[in-house]
């Protein structure tokens, strides 16, 4: 499209054959033109139509730039939530075969105590289901994460497989920040990838628009070209044999059956849906950063309850096992006490998981990242 603002040049050779016939039963005179030279032609942008397309793909390149841009903070954000999705998956796990183990001890104790006589068989069996209830826990969760690391693979470009070596083993979930600097609003728009997408899109529109407002003025074309004819080889480099031309022209619309007004209107209509997308883009990119603060101001808060909890549910569930191996309690408050530990753990682990989730979607609502210089918002929203 730039290229359409300067002149063109070209070269040419040829020969051209000819024959004249000299009458009835005559013979024919056959002769060759040989021609060579350079031409060049060049349209000024006088109302400004060229340039206005070359402004229009610059902005295409921008817009294409900036999707480029945010494809590529998606791409991150995704990989840093199957990377969590895989790490809670391995917490959960291990929290599970925990509790199994524990419940297989506490199905030996009852046994012990059933061979005593100091229980009824109806312990054993109440141990034993809740045992084998837990168990069912164990693939789900195992199908989870093999799950998570296939979907990493497949986003870094990797066959299924290739990646268990270096995830197999459990690593601990990535802590949480405490506080996160998000800025003023505008800070947002300045980051935000398909905002600036929107926005060259808007400038393209604008420029086309004006590239169709300009065909209703007229057009200047220049053209030059210079060469030599002769009717022999030889010959084409004489002096005499030297042709030169010069031409301009200036054309300009009269009727075309309103041809013009028709795009000029279609073309608006496209700026305007253009402007509604960059204003709606503007729109989406606040609530995105409002919900994700909103998330993570909420999701410290349900961690912090759930930690707490998951604390007290395995202090209850130590009490409960020590007194009922001393006598004190029945079965019934160890198996309560069991599920809610095992509850409460699996809670606090999916709670740390949807923290670290709502870091990355804020991570990916500001537009790939923030500066530590920024505000720090710790538990409220921002209400700007």
């Amino acid at each position: 499209a730039v290229a359409e603002l300067y002149p063109t040049s070209g070269a040419s050779v040829g020969v051209t054959r000819s024959r004249t016939d000299t009458g009835a039963g005559g013979t024919g005179k056959t002769r060759s033109l040989y021609t060579a030279g350079f031409d060049a032609s060049w349209e000024p942008s006088i109302f400004g139509r060229l340039r206005d397309a070359a402004e229009a793909a610059e902005a295409d390149v921008a817009a294409s730039a900036a999707n480029l841009n945010a494809t590529r903070a998606s791409l991150a954000a995704e990989v840093a939530v199957e990377y969590v999705t895989l790490r809670v998956s391995q917490q959960r796990l291990a929290i599970v075969r925990a509790n199994v183990d524990s419940q297989a001890e506490t199905l030996q104790i009852t046994e012990w105590r059933e061979m005593a006589g100091l229980t009824t068989y109806l312990d054993v069996e109440q141990a034993r289901t809740s045992l084998e209830q837990s168990r069912p826990a164990l693939p789900s969760l195992e199908q989870a994460r093999a799950g998570a690391e296939y979907r990493l693979a497949a986003l870094t470009g990797q066959p299924p497989g290739s990646l268990r070596k270096p995830l197999h083993a459990s690593r601990p979930l990535p802590a949480a920040p405490d506080g996160i600097a998000v800025g003023i609003p505008a800070d947002t728009l300045r980051q935000r990838p398909d905002v600036h997408a929107a926005e060259a899109t808007l400038r393209a529109e604008i420029a086309r628009t004006a590239q169709s407002e300009a065909e209703r003025y007229p057009t200047l074309n220049l053209s030059g070209s210079f060469g030599w004819q002769a009717f022999s080889l030889s010959a084409l480099d004489g002096g005499n044999t030297l042709v030169r031309s010069l031409a301009a022209s200036l054309t300009a619309p009269l009727f075309d059956a309103g041809r013009i007004s028709s795009r000029i209107a279609r073309q608006t209509a496209v700026q305007d849906q253009a402007f509604v997308a960059w204003e709606s883009s503007l729109l989406t990119a606040l609530e995105d950063v409002e919900n994700a603060m909103t998330a993570y101001a909420q999701g410290r808060t349900r961690l912090d309850a759930r930690r707490r909890a998951a604390e007290a549910a395995a202090n209850a569930a130590e009490l409960a096992r020590t007194q009922y191996q001393a006598g004190l309690v029945d079965f019934q408050s160890v198996l309560d006490t069991q599920r809610t530990q095992l509850s409460a753990q699996d809670n606090q682990a999916s709670a740390e998981a949807d923290v670290l989730t709502a870091v990355i979607q804020l991570y990916k609502a500001l537009g790939g990242g923030w500066t530590s210089t920024a505000n720090t918002v710790t538990t409220e929203p921002s209400r700007s």
